[in-house]
């Protein structure tokens, strides 16, 4: 084993501990270090048993135990333990040296971290790490940016680990500068709640409407899972419906249904409520989470109002295509979303994202990795500046082909009392989408109605604003015309 290692390691985690078998794994000698220090004893002589792990004891013997320009990856909870650990890092280190944060910390931390430690003379890295446990040990989707300078002292190392696909593409690449990394892990999560709330959706409705068993159903995400809808959820979606207790019945039915969040699907809302971008799959995603955490109110509720009654005596086999369908349309518009954003926040920070190479390192390791991945690479391959993911020939064909199955699954959940928010609000954004006349003309005119907020007129050039006074009561003192 080497004298120094090529990088090291705090927070030996769940996702820790698995990344550096990983790093170790790939020809890696790794140093490693955790707050409480008997944790790094028991994996020395766990896991690490044998293999090239240097144990240490303080952030001081890490850093020394480090080959120049040291590389100290941090992977801890996000926010306030981060900037403890920098600081505490920053003593030791000499110019040129990377700090590394391989948390899900919030952009915003990050593009000030990044500052705050090349004022100090050093390197900074916020890397987005998708694909939980399994991901961490046999290779991960990994978004790094930050010091862009630190990105050829790290590449090796990062794109050894990550997942790989089409023969051996890592699923890694400098994503741009400060907080571009862990902003780009941030929609990936958005879409991930999207996702995950689209297929919970049709659970419900083939449970409840389809009255399906945990064995049809397994059976059916299994066989969607080699069709269009292929991808890693849909994928442990099958599993879970397969999956008994001891007792012999399902065990997803003895899970309490509240669902926990870290955070990273809400910070993806308000980001797109301030950058003005209509996300509203996602939200209705994070939203669910909510409902759902709300567990005692909804009891409550139940026994307050009388449950719709569910009446289907359709075709079966017919509303499970539909669901299919209606399922794929989602998540083109979840995705779609996720890709505006993600293009407004580009212009708004000055990231200079690629949206193709993005796509590509979703493609393997992480949460969200689909099937059509590699159509959105194509997409932006093809035309790099596409303004919407909608309007390549690809994605307008699928959609357009969902809608008739779509609309009926949207239709039939509403009349049988089955909730389907994040299915049925991404039908309205593509109706919305597709229409060229909104009712945002009767908005502007009640706005200047009741507050003077002036409008645009169809018939003037756009930039011109005007007031009515509608009553006959007003003045021509209009409020300042602004967006928020």
């Amino acid at each position: 084993m080497k004298d120094l290692a090529d990088i090291g390691l705090i927070g030996l985690a769940v996702m820790g501990e698995n990344l550096v078998l990983n790093m170790e794994s790939k020809g890696f000698t790794v140093a490693v270090f955790n707050r409480s220090t008997e944790k790094v004893d028991k994996f020395i002589e766990g896991r690490g048993a044998g293999k090239k792990f240097i144990g240490t004891h303080s952030i001081e013997e890490l850093v020394g135990a480090l080959e120049t320009p040291r590389k100290v990856m941090m992977l801890v909870k996000a926010g306030d333990p981060v900037d403890h650990f920098i600081d505490q890092i920053i003593p030791h280190l000499e110019p040129g040296d990377i700090i590394i944060d391989g948390g899900n910390s919030y952009y915003e931390d990050t593009i000030r971290r990044t500052k705050y430690v090349e004022s100090k003379g050093f390197k900074f890295i916020g890397t987005g790490v998708s694909g939980g446990e399994i991901g961490a040990l046999r290779g991960p989707s990994m978004m790094p940016g930050g010091s862009k300078e630190a990105w050829p002292e790290v590449k090796e190392i990062f794109q050894a680990i990550s997942a790989k696909v089409d023969g051996g593409v890592p699923c890694c690449d400098w994503v741009g500068a400060d907080g571009a990394g862990h902003y780009v892990k941030m929609i990936h999560n958005g879409i991930e709640y999207g996702d995950m709330q689209i297929i919970n959706e049709a659970y419900q409705f083939m449970k409840d409407v389809l009255k399906m068993s945990y064995d049809e159903m397994h059976a059916t995400f299994k066989k969607w899972n080699e069709e269009e809808l292929d991808s890693y959820l849909i994928e442990i979606t099958a599993d879970i419906m397969a999956y008994k207790d001891t007792d012999g019945e399902p065990m997803v039915e003895k899970i309490l249904d509240t669902a926990g969040q870290k955070g990273t699907g809400k910070w993806t809302g308000i980001d797109a409520m301030h950058l003005g971008v209509p996300l509203t799959l996602i939200a209705e995603s994070v939203f669910s989470r909510f409902l759902s955490a709300q567990k005692d109110l909804r009891v409550e509720a139940s026994k307050v109002f009388k449950p719709t009654e569910v009446k289907f005596d359709g075709d079966k086999a017919k509303m499970l295509d539909d669901l299919k369908m209606a399922l794929y349309g989602a998540k083109i518009i979840s995705y779609a979303q996720g890709y505006n954003l993600l293009m407004e926040a580009s212009k708004a920070y000055n990231w200079e994202l690629n949206y193709g190479d993005i796509a590509l390192m979703w493609r393997g390791g992480c949460i969200i990795r689909s099937a059509f991945l590699g159509d959105i690479k194509k997409a932006f391959d093809k035309s790099p500046g596409l303004p919407h993911l909608l309007l390549d020939s690809f994605f307008k064909e699928k959609v357009e082909a969902a809608q008739q199955g779509w609309r009926n699954v949207c239709a039939t959940a509403v009349m049988n009392g089955i909730p389907v928010p994040t299915i049925s609000s991404a039908l309205c954004y593509f109706d919305g989408f597709k229409t060229e006349r909104l009712p945002a003309n009767l908005l502007q005119a009640q706005r200047d109605y009741f507050g003077a907020h002036t409008y645009e007129r169809i018939d003037k050039p756009r930039g011109e604003f005007f007031h009515t006074n509608w009553t006959g009561e007003g003045a021509d003192t209009v409020s300042t015309a602004y967006n928020s």
